[in-house]
């Protein structure tokens, strides 16, 4: 079923699909999910998979999951589970089309004979370095190589040969035979397998020549019957290599269309630099709360829904475009606003004796999970004569439109009482480590007795029963806007994008289920760790705060 998120907007992809549709030109969609299964997936494929998934259930088609399994040397089995995981958990399902580019090694090589018998394609033996040298340049032409003229004998004897292990890696290629002066470099003679003596995590080591990606894809498209075959910019160039590959087999051809892929500030989202933190250990992992991979926007408290609004908020075009990363936190707090239950946790403790409770009473309060859903219910917070307000809370000096507590100043405590600051207490060096208020005990909860009312309401946690709980502070990872600009992308790494403190929290906040997330009031949105938690302690990481506190940064 189409989300609502999905079917908000149009696109000229979209339209290109109902024309299709309404010329008959294609009776049904087929779309396709094609990652390289070498890394985990990031939010510039979130965007690719909502896009392609979405457009399958809105035109009554399907959308195929399939891996481009064809260089094992860098492919493993943990990355193809998380692939999956991601996808199921941004909504989607592949239902029975799942794929693997290995399952059509066999159909592949295949053509790839049929290619060389029929001369349009040669066993190349120069070294890397003297093919990439005689492929020429945007300006200059390519060199053939001395070996592109072999007989259509010697190439199949060869790539038999380079079939069954004969020779190193590296020693030949098997190159397509199209124009080495085309002014489209990727027609310059492209390879289209190498030797790999590699295992493979799908087909073991039954190969040790593999399919190059420029050729397995097109082919792959081809085979499932993929009507429309989404791409970003970056494969405009090599359409027509898919194209020539496609006519010269004589096969079902797709319709490739691209579009500009993300680009998110403060971000970086190259597999090879994010595999680059990961191992050097500028991160904790792929699933670091501060990195753009899904898993790790997952285990930080995004929610699905909010990657899918921001994924069709951005809208899809052929323009490159640079998105704010506030964009996407923005549908982060729309979403956790409506479902995050609200909770009171306390980050920097100031002390409150309340002078007139009784000193051995404690009181259970009740306040409501969420202001704006009845449904979700109360709970019953401890309440007595010692508690904990933020510090930021108080000020002994305040200026005129600061409404919270300061001497002599009135505050309503969230869910409780009024109180009145009558004695500030400090240490020897002058420092306000107390204050001690007085309470009207008649203006219990929302409806006071008498009517008064105050501007301000803070939170608090009761000093007897608070639990403490370990806080991450996670920010941006990176300091520049665009960190692919610096000269090393490291140089831009934030400080202070990772801070670990400790909270006071209601009690009721330890017995909660992993992974939940919470909006701590007036403090910010907090999700329980789902690696680092344990029953009983929870750890929470920032998901997202209650504004965009970058905005004043950049100002």
């Amino acid at each position: 079923m189409t989300t609502p998120e999905m079917a908000s907007g149009s696109n000229f992809i979209r339209t290109i699909i109902s024309d299709d549709l309404a010329s008959g030109r294609r009776k049904t969609i087929i779309t396709r999910f094609p990652p390289e299964p070498n890394g985990y997936l990031h939010i510039g494929h979130a965007k690719s998979i909502c896009l392609n998934f979405g457009l399958a259930q809105e035109f009554g088609g399907h959308c195929h999951l399939r891996f481009d399994d064809t260089n094992p040397s860098k492919e493993e089995t943990e990355y193809v589970e998380a692939i999956k995981e991601d996808v199921q958990w941004l909504g989607f399902d592949w239902g029975k089309h799942l794929y693997y580019a290995s399952d059509t090694f066999d159909q592949l090589y295949l053509w790839a004979i049929e290619l060389i018998k029929q001369g349009k394609a040669y066993v190349d033996s120069q070294s890397a370095e003297d093919m990439r040298v005689n492929r020429g340049t945007l300006t200059e032409p390519g060199v053939a190589s001395p070996y592109r003229d072999r007989s259509v004998t010697e190439n199949l004897d060869l790539f038999d040969r380079m079939k069954r292990g004969e020779f190193p890696d590296g020693s030949h290629v098997l190159r397509a035979k199209i124009d080495m002066a085309s002014p489209n470099i990727n027609l310059r003679d492209p390879a289209m397998y190498r030797i790999l003596h590699a295992h493979h995590h799908r087909s073991g080591d039954n190969w040790c020549v593999y399919p190059m990606y420029d050729y397995a894809h097109g082919q792959g498209d081809s085979i499932e019957g993929v009507t429309h075959s989404i791409c970003t910019l970056e494969f405009e160039d090599h359409r027509p290599l898919y194209d020539w590959f496609l006519r010269e087999l004589n096969i079902f051809a797709p319709q490739q269309i691209e579009f500009a892929r993300l680009n998110l500030s403060y971000t970086v989202m190259s597999k090879r630099k994010l595999l680059q933190l990961v191992k050097e250990n500028h991160v904790s992992g792929w699933d670091d709360p501060r990195m753009p991979t899904l898993v790790g926007m997952r285990r930080r408290g995004y929610p699905p829904a909010a990657i899918r609004t921001f994924c069709e908020r951005i809208g899809v075009g052929r323009a490159a475009s640079w998105i704010d990363l506030s964009v996407l936190e923005d549908c982060v707090r729309e979403q956790l606003n409506e479902t995050a239950p609200r909770r009171q946790v306390v980050l920097d403790p100031l002390k409150i004796v309340i002078s007139n409770y009784p000193k051995g009473q404690t009181e259970e309060l009740e306040a409501a999970n969420h202001p704006q859903n009845p449904q979700a219910g109360t709970r019953l917070l401890p309440f007595c004569n010692e508690i904990y307000i933020e510090r930021a809370d108080f000020m002994e000096d305040p200026p005129k439109k600061f409404f919270r507590l300061g001497p002599g100043r009135e505050v309503r405590l969230r869910n409780a009482y009024i109180i009145r600051c009558d004695e500030v207490i400090r240490d020897e060096q002058g420092e306000v480590i107390e204050l001690r208020c007085s309470a009207d005990l008649d203006t219990l909860g929302k409806n006071p007795a008498d009517g008064r009312k105050v501007k301000g309401i803070i939170h608090w946690v009761s000093a007897r029963h608070a639990k403490p709980v370990e806080i991450r502070q996670y920010d941006r990872l990176f300091q520049l806007e665009n960190p692919d600009k610096a000269d090393n992308f490291l140089v831009a790494l934030n400080p202070e994008s990772f801070q670990v403190t400790e909270g006071l929290a209601e009690p009721g906040l330890l017995n909660e289920e992993m992974g939940a997330t919470f909006q701590f009031e007036r403090v910010g949105y907090f999700t329980i760790d789902s690696k680092d938690s344990l029953p009983g302690q929870p750890v929470f990481n920032r998901t997202v705060t209650l504004r965009d506190t970058w905005e004043k940064i950049k100002e």
